[in-house]
């Protein structure tokens, strides 16, 4: 069961990749592209490039979790651009509202109090 956690590190790639990578593919993508190890435990997010598809990617120490959420219609109408950046920082309020189709950019939601430190 994948149990995300307030002090877990959420990564979201900006730009699109190639859905038919599995496992190894994406891995592969968080070394490269993310310059991130894919065994840190980091959530790792990745849209389809039509924006209907999330791959969701995530190593719980034992092994990797690969998880998609594709919509039944349409697209998802917010993905974070990262200004230049290849990856964004997500907290976890604000991965719940971007699986959920919301807009996690333009959401009312309660600032943190305290920072709660993520381990990388």
């Amino acid at each position: 069961m994948i149990q995300i956690t307030p002090q877990m590190r959420i990564l979201v790639a900006t730009s699109a990749v190639d859905f038919r990578k599995g496992i190894d593919g994406l891995a592969r993508v968080c070394k490269e592209w993310l310059a991130t190890d894919p065994f840190s435990g980091t959530v790792f997010i990745f849209r389809n490039r039509r924006g209907c598809s999330l791959k969701v990617l995530m190593y719980d120490g034992q092994g990797f979790w690969l998880c998609q959420k594709r919509l039944s219609q349409g697209r998802f109408r917010y993905w974070p651009t990262g200004n230049g950046e290849i990856a964004t920082k997500l907290a976890v309020q604000e991965l719940q509202l971007l699986l959920w189709n919301g807009n996690p950019a333009s959401a009312k939601t309660t600032r943190m109090w305290r920072e709660i430190p993520v381990n990388a």
